[in-house]
């Protein structure tokens, strides 16, 4: 590379995309699924994760949902996309950085002391069981913006327990019936899991988490943009993570077309 072009860098990614039914149901979505079926869908995530860490190239592997013709969502069926890549994306190295970068400064695991913090404050926390925790981050840019971290520092889908695969699809259900019940409508979000990179190496310091982005702002038809200051400077919040939290963990987790 000559110092003409080293401001205008690219490089060929290797890629494969799959794509994961959660049900043969049209109109099923996560937060109308049982928790035996929503267990399915997290045993075929980990399949399909161990499938595609089997080829030497792939270093990263994205899992992730998009809910709802407002995030852009062209098929109705309820589904996820997988995509594994021979590079890691951008925002999961900079969350790979921040945690070995914590890691090497405290010797302690940058999640397990903010989760510990959440916990403690239980300022900003919606719902949580044995295994994981649903919270809006103190740092969340849209409205309800929401994540899911595991209690127990584990890396990746690969190191669940049976019980917490169990307790992970339980929280899937959990989390996405507030939401519908929040405007009584099914709920857009963008949804991914974020986890340890692949192809070896040592990522002791990565923690599980899932992170959960809708775009809804005040009612079902009211939407949050960014614009303005918001993408010329930084976001601005509509309303606090405490308010948010709140008015989620205070919604009741039966589904709102349920009765």
């Amino acid at each position: 590379m000559t110092p003409a072009n080293e401001l205008l860098t690219g490089e060929p990614v290797a890629g494969r995309c799959r794509v994961v039914c959660f049900s043969p149901r049209h109109d099923l979505t996560m937060a109308r699924m049982s928790q035996e079926e929503l267990r399915g869908v997290v045993d075929a995530w980990t399949e399909e994760m161990q499938s595609l860490e089997q080829l030497a190239w792939v270093k990263h592997v994205q899992i992730f949902e998009n809910r709802g013709a407002l995030m852009g969502a062209s098929n109705p069926h309820p589904h996820c996309q997988i995509w594994a890549a021979s590079a890691i994306p951008n925002i999961p190295q900079r969350e790979l950085e921040s945690f070995e970068g914590y890691r090497k400064r405290k010797n302690r695991c940058l999640l397990c002391d903010y989760l510990k913090l959440e916990m403690e404050e239980k300022k900003r926390i919606v719902c949580e069981n044995d295994g994981f925790v649903a919270l809006v981050p103190f740092w969340a840019v849209w409205p309800y913006e929401t994540m899911m971290v595991s209690k127990r520092h584990i890396a990746s889908l690969l190191d669940f327990t049976v019980e917490e695969k169990n307790l992970f699809g339980s929280m899937l259900g959990r989390l996405t019936r507030r939401y519908d019940n929040l405007f009584e409508t099914d709920f857009p979000y963008s949804a991914g899991l974020h986890q340890r990179p692949s192809g070896g190496g040592d990522y002791s310091g990565w923690h599980f988490h899932a992170h959960f982005l809708p775009p809804l702002l005040r009612s079902a038809t009211v939407q949050k943009f960014m614009v303005g200051y918001e993408l010329l400077s930084m976001p601005q919040r509509d309303i606090t993570p405490e308010q948010a939290a709140g008015r989620l963990a205070e919604l009741s987790e039966r589904h709102y077309l349920d009765g």
